[in-house]
């Protein structure tokens, strides 16, 4: 199993395809450090394999090949053993001896597994299962899955405390209606003994959770997230307008947040927060900033003991004068932190040994190495994983998609609300048809496909979309060959098969009967050919506002499983939100005089296309 080079194989991967061989990208995305840590081992997701990279030598010296590409990895505490977590529809724990590389097993999941953590005893593995919503318990020397425990919405990143008692997840997404008074994802919080969750609801506005790490003493876990500040129109990005980024700080014991501090500075934002971790003493917090290429290293300490000191009603600057004020302050970590320009493009997945910081960056192929004792990050290196492949126009385009460079100040990435070129969850007023209007975040997939653009069909195509996108979100004037490019990325993204369907990707009994009352209930007629889109425009009698009355485009129903929460104004929190409650005239399909099994039958269908 073992191989010094990969050989040719086809990723199907978090909805695009990449062909493996000479010419493959390595995207290194996650790090694990070894016992002792003289090794690291990092996970290329886009390569198929894991490379051992020797600290001391500065190098890879050797790669473990998988066949299929990792999504997180995670080691058994002697070393001996490598968990790799792969697969779609059909994920699988890969059980690999690090010594030899041999498969000792293949353990099935759920649905795009992720994020493995082995359990303090050793004796059971956690994973995160994205797009089932779920946490697989496994008995590692039995080889099985044992249970599923329940979490909010595509689970990405989880950290176990000290104790064993406890494991937390970050859930990317919101998971309620756009409209709600709150709209923010959640960190889980599950009582390991009890396999109950309590369910940590973070500032309003919260999305695209990446990273989750605690500290020495397991008191405090960091959270790495986007805030997006969706209640205002979109009318300029200085000083955090439109979005921010965060830490998020949880009370574990308390089973709260604590607060919320934000890692960009006033004039200059930090995009796209990824990998968060610790120093073994307690001393730092280490944030990698996927759309900047950045390493925040912040004085973990004197964190905590401003924090205090608001908590004690003490001002502590001119902005913070109580807790309430700190996730509006992007002055509070002044003082605090140092923010580290790396050499490498994208760093993600995060691991600390003794006095240095390691991050993947996965789009220059490298690891950036951080001496976090250095001022101003003197000691910084990229390293290349492997050797430098010239980036095909698709290949930059996914690049510059997550580039918060492109935007003025560096406040967001298109993949900011658009994370996996998917959806936030959030409503924005882009002012592109009127103010006062807020529309929900669409999915980029098809985008290229049905035209028109927009809600209101106010772009005639994707393409023009994505130039206005730039102009106009990211108040930027880049060159057309940049443009060009995020249109070839967008246009490789491929479905990924619904959770909805049975593990060989076929239709249950149920979306089978829905598929007949889909046609009935005169569904179809909008919503058909390939793309499941019409492409063209009819009132349903959804609209409200100033835009009551008005046409609405016709969205793809291609993935719609994950693109929730439902209509233009993301009112419906589920499909049967959709099918009932916002469809009492039947204008948006004939399903008034459905019974709740022909509804759910409905529901099931469209949820697996």
């Amino acid at each position: 199993m073992e191989v010094r080079h990969p050989g040719v194989a086809i990723f199907f991967l978090f909805g695009w395809v990449l062909s493996a061989g000479a010419e493959t990208y390595l995207s290194p995305s996650a790090v694990v450090a070894a016992p002792g840590g003289k090794a690291l081992y990092i996970s290329e997701f886009t390569a198929g394999r894991v490379a051992v990279f020797d600290v001391a030598a500065g190098k890879v010296t050797r790669h473990i090949e998988l066949g299929a590409a990792p999504r997180g990895i995670a080691l058994s505490a002697d070393g001996s053993k490598l968990y790799a977590v792969v697969g779609s529809l059909a994920g699988e724990v890969l059980v690999v001896e690090t010594a030899t590389g041999r498969l000792a097993a293949r353990i099935p999941v759920g649905h795009t597994p992720t994020a493995p953590v082995v359990g303090r005893d050793g004796k059971t593995l956690y994973v995160c299962n994205r797009f089932n919503n779920n946490v697989s318990e496994i008995d590692l020397a039995a080889g099985r899955e044992t249970g599923r425990i329940s979490v909010v919405r595509e689970p990405v990143a989880a950290a176990i405390t000290p104790d064993g008692a406890a494991l937390l997840v970050a859930n990317l997404l919101p998971d309620s209606p756009a409209t709600a008074e709150v709209v923010a994802a959640a960190v889980s919080l599950i009582d390991l003994r009890t396999r109950q969750a309590r369910n940590i609801l973070l500032p309003n506005g919260s999305t695209g959770l990446r990273g989750i790490s605690l500290s020495p003493d397991g008191k405090f876990a960091y959270v790495t997230h986007t805030l997006g500040r969706y209640q205002l129109p979109t009318t300029q990005l200085e000083r955090g307008w439109m979005n921010t980024n965060a830490l998020s700080i949880i009370d574990v014991e308390d089973r709260k947040a604590l607060n919320t501090a934000l890692l960009d500075q006033v004039e200059l934002g930090g995009a796209n927060p990824w990998g968060v971790a610790c120093t073994a003493d307690g001393k730092w917090i280490a944030v990698t900033h996927a759309g900047t290429h950045e390493l925040s290293v912040i004085d973990r300490v004197g964190l905590h003991d401003k924090l205090a000191r608001l908590a004690a009603g003490q001002k502590v600057n001119q902005v913070s004068a109580s807790a309430a004020d700190v996730p509006g302050d992007l002055t509070f970590l002044d003082g605090l932190r140092q923010r580290i320009k790396l050499g490498g493009r994208g760093p993600r997945g995060l691991a600390i040994i003794g006095g240095k910081a390691c991050a993947a960056e996965y789009f220059s192929d490298s690891l950036a190495v951080v001496e976090l004792n250095s001022p101003a990050g003197n000691g910084t290196r990229s390293i290349a994983l492997g050797p430098q492949v010239p980036m095909t126009t698709r290949r930059k385009g996914e690049l510059l998609f997550n580039d918060a460079s492109l935007c003025f100040q560096h406040w967001q990435s298109c993949g900011s609300c658009h994370p996996d070129a998917r959806v936030d969850g959030l409503n924005w007023d882009l002012l592109n048809d009127g103010i006062g209007n807020p529309k929900n975040v669409r999915s980029m997939l098809l985008a290229h496909k049905t035209p028109p653009a927009m809600s209101l069909g106010v772009r005639e195509d994707a393409q023009y979309a994505v130039r206005s996108g730039i102009k106009y979100i990211q108040f930027a004037v880049r060159p057309e060959e940049d443009a060009a490019a995020i249109d070839e990325y967008l246009k490789a993204l491929q479905p990924v098969p619904s959770p909805h369907l049975t593990r060989q990707g076929k239709l249950s009994p149920a979306a089978l009967r829905g598929k007949t009352v889909f046609q009935n209930a005169g569904c179809g007629s909008c919503h058909s050919g390939p793309e499941m889109t019409s492409k063209k425009s009819y009132d349903v009698g959804t609209s409200a506002g100033i835009d009551s009355g008005k046409a609405l485009d016709t969205p793809t129903l291609i993935e719609v499983w994950r693109t929730a929460p439902y209509l233009y104004d993301g009112r419906s929190g589920t499909m049967m939100d959709v099918l009932t409650r916002d469809n009492k005239e039947d204008k948006h399909g004939a399903t008034g005089r459905l019974s709740k099994e022909e509804l759910r039958d409905l529901a099931e269908y469209v949820m697996s296309l």
